[in-house]
């Protein structure tokens, strides 16, 4: 998966096609509501995936929720095709563990 930095305008097009996805500066974050165990589980499935792709998200788990955040590290702190890719496997995960969105 790409590592160059995106554009602004591609990187406004790609956030479409993730609903529940936001930038907050050059990182997309999510927030899926659910209670703390299920959130490890969500968690460990994740970075199953992760390992695989070569690719991380920062991770926060709390009592009721777990709030993932991806930037391209290599690529200066920047997002990147991988940054997208991997939101779009971590909607797929959250949806088989039946989270919900948060509202933060």
């Amino acid at each position: 998966m790409g590592k160059d930095p995106l554009p602004d305008e591609e990187i406004t097009l790609r956030l479409a096609e993730l609903p529940g996805w936001a930038r907050e500066g050059d990182a997309i974050t999510r927030t899926f509501e659910m209670r703390y165990h299920g959130g490890v589980s969500l968690i460990v499935n994740v970075a199953d995936v992760e390992r695989l792709v070569g690719h991380h998200a920062d991770i926060d788990l709390r009592w009721d929720h777990v709030r993932f955040a991806i930037t391209t590290h290599d690529a200066g702190h920047r997002l990147t095709a991988a940054d997208f890719d991997l939101a779009a496997r971590i909607d797929r995960i959250a949806a088989a563990h039946q989270s919900q969105p948060h509202n933060a």
